[in-house]
């Protein structure tokens, strides 16, 4: 890592922040698009190189690996699956981690849960910046730019990656310890799967005695009690339109992460516990790439 031009100077003779991103899935694909459509220069990777090409026609580069794609980088975006899937491209035979300037910053926006995080941090110990950033909202929220981003990390870093945030979200929240954006991710994601389920099972009942879900939603709607979230969500169940905007494996691994932190804290939380067996029903049954709101499917049922 020594001995190179720091990225920084390249880009400010060029005119364009460079910025890599690692994962052009349902989230990191929206991200790189917008990014694109703010005149950043973007390189992107993903392990389905499928995927990633598919963003050449918006004027991407890419990769054909996690190295190629974080050398001439200023900013790296993380958006994978899971941890394992991050340090992986970060460290792996071909990673990333290696081969970014030493002035350049990962931002770490995948949803991995604490442990993970602190993990990931401790990589770029004396290498590169590190901003924890993960976000919370939809497919259709990314594509539009309005992500909530949840940073946490080096102050010193903020007035630089803040003009990314500003681009990819409609809102940045800055927690102060290292981590925190992380385990604020958990807190969202785990009352979203309540609230989902709660809703999943909101429709079920209403259908088992014959009154009109519609109805339920709203009159829902319409009230204290109401959620645009899980109304929406419940509008999606009673139509069957799992289209995925949150798919329900993704969703399933959240709540997994956040039984994960608890228990490191000696805290159950039995609803998620028992949701959470639900939902791994429906991933089995064929919905792990549906939306979460295919978790009506197995809602209601009785276990033999």
């Amino acid at each position: 890592m020594t001995g190179r031009t720091g990225a920084g100077t390249e880009g400010t003779r060029t005119g364009r922040t460079r910025v890599a991103v690692l994962g052009t899935g349902v989230m990191g694909a929206p991200v790189a698009r917008n990014l694109l459509h703010a005149g950043f220069d973007v390189t992107v990777w993903n392990r389905t190189r499928q995927k990633a090409e598919a963003l050449a026609g918006r004027g991407a580069k890419v990769a054909g690996s996690p190295a190629a794609a974080a050398a001439p980088a200023e900013f790296l975006i993380t958006m994978l699956t899971d941890g394992a899937a991050v340090e992986s491209a970060m460290t792996g035979a071909d990673g990333a981690l290696a081969a970014l300037a030493p002035d350049a910053v990962w931002i770490q926006m995948s949803t991995v849960g604490v442990a993970a995080t602190r993990r990931l941090a401790e990589l770029a110990q004396g290498g590169v910046g590190f901003v924890d950033a993960p976000v919370s909202g939809s497919s259709g929220l990314a594509d539009r730019g309005e992500l909530l981003v949840l940073a946490s990390g080096d102050p010193g870093l903020r007035p630089r990656v803040q003009p990314l945030f500003d681009v990819l979200g409609r809102r940045t929240l800055w927690l102060d310890r290292p981590g925190d954006g992380s385990r604020f991710k958990i807190v969202l994601n785990n009352w979203l799967a309540v609230l989902v389920e709660g809703m999943a099972e909101t429709v079920s009942l209403a259908g088992a005695l014959r009154l009109d879900p519609g109805l339920v939603l709203d009159t829902l709607a319409g009230s204290p009690l109401g959620s645009a979230y899980a109304t929406a969500k419940g509008r999606a169940m009673v139509e069957r339109d799992f289209a995925p905007g949150f798919p329900l494996r993704h969703a399933g691994k959240d709540a997994a992460l956040a039984l994960s932190a608890a228990d490191h804290q000696e805290l159950e939380l039995p609803l998620t516990e028992a949701l959470l067996k639900r939902w791994d029903e429906a991933v089995s049954a064929g919905h792990a790439e549906d939306d979460v709101a295919s978790a009506v499917t197995v809602a209601g049922h009785k276990r033999p």
